[in-house]
């Protein structure tokens, strides 16, 4: 049974800083890319960021970029978010899971936990 159990969040100002963790268990860790994706109310469930240790590869959605960090400690089977500069449009509540990235589309596991919410003031 694959399972990914999300850890951290909470509410922070804007501009701070977060740290959200991700640990993956009942699956080969490095065979699979890991994403965060997100949902706030109103709007669809999107990806954020995704690691793809089998391909050395990371990806960020343009919103993103340049304050967010995806990375992994295989050696403990967990990916972690590093959230910079936080603004009131980041918050939502944020998944983890895994699926499998190629060169023309990504797939990733339909199982959802319960997800941690992010909550940014102003």
């Amino acid at each position: 049974e694959a399972q990914l159990v999300e850890s951290g969040g909470g509410l922070v100002q804007a501009g701070d800083s977060l740290r959200l963790s991700c640990a993956a268990s009942g699956f080969t860790f490095a065979d699979y890319a890991i994403a965060w994706f997100r949902q706030a109310p109103g709007k669809q469930r999107e990806v954020v960021s995704y690691i793809n240790n089998k391909a050395g590869e990371t990806n960020y959605v343009d919103f993103v970029k340049g304050r967010f960090t995806i990375s992994s400690d295989n050696a403990q089977n967990t990916v972690y978010l590093q959230m910079n500069n936080l603004k009131s449009s980041d918050a939502a509540v944020y998944y983890c899971t895994g699926g499998i990235v190629s060169t023309v589309d990504a797939t990733w596991f339909d199982t959802w936990g319960p997800g941690k919410q992010v909550t940014v003031s102003s």
